[in-house]
């Protein structure tokens, strides 16, 4: 039996100038809202809905915020009847390469001389994630940033970052000095003590190497601690 739904809800019958193809080719990226640009990518919807009409339900998933979209899982978005695994990639994918272009062109231009310097690079870096993770920034002897890894991941209330795996990895990279980091995804940026006793551990043995620990930043949505700026390190 034929679809009855299959002119309502097909792009291909609605005017040319409302098509988020045709409307990208003739008024640019910019003119199409996000609903819009999200269909273009899913390509096309399913037996009810048209792909701007899935894009829509993505999106409320999100709370109509590509930040918190940004934090979803593959089967969050499979949740959504007419997503699948083909196009709940091409969303993870293209979310992924949008938080790349923010932060990827600006690390190689970032000199280490402040906490601040680094603290938005590493809330962009960190942001999406729902649990701890904690993270390292290698710098030479210019305090130019050579590398940037996520070392460990943890549940939603700590991570547990080894010395050993992190100073293997800063002889590798050449560098001379640290900037250690990890998010708190509850938004409180108060250090606790384990934070404080690993951050003296981590330091203590990098001094053998005549590696220094410059900072150690907590950093969440709201802002971030620098150990460094308060007299921890």
């Amino acid at each position: 039996m034929e679809n009855t739904n299959k002119t309502s809800t097909s792009i291909k019958s609605w005017a040319t100038d409302d098509r988020p193809r045709e409307k990208l080719l003739t008024k640019g990226a910019s003119a199409l809202s996000n609903s819009e640009l999200l269909a273009i990518l899913l390509n096309n919807g399913s037996k009810n809905k048209s792909a701007v009409d899935l894009a829509k339900e993505v999106l409320k998933l999100g709370r109509d915020n590509l930040n918190e979209l940004g934090k979803l899982s593959l089967n969050d978005f499979k949740k959504i009847n007419g997503i699948g695994d083909a196009k709940s990639i091409i969303i993870a994918a293209a979310l992924e390469l949008g938080r790349r272009r923010h932060t990827g062109d600006n690390l190689d231009k970032i000199v280490v001389k402040e906490s601040r310097d680094v603290a938005k690079y590493l809330q962009t870096q960190l942001k999406d994630h729902t649990y701890e993770v904690f993270a390292v920034l290698f710098l030479n002897q210019a305090n130019k940033i050579n590398h940037f890894e996520i070392v460990s991941k943890g549940g939603i209330t700590g991570t547990v970052a080894d010395p050993r795996i992190i100073l293997k990895k800063a002889l590798d990279n050449n560098a001379t000095s640290l900037v250690l980091c990890h998010n708190h995804p509850s938004g409180n940026l108060r250090p606790s003590k384990a934070d404080e006793e690993l951050t003296k551990k981590i330091a203590e043995a990098a001094r053998y190497m005549d590696i220094k620990v410059i900072d150690h930043l907590i950093v969440s949505e709201e802002g971030y601690y620098s150990f460094a700026d308060e007299g921890l390190l």
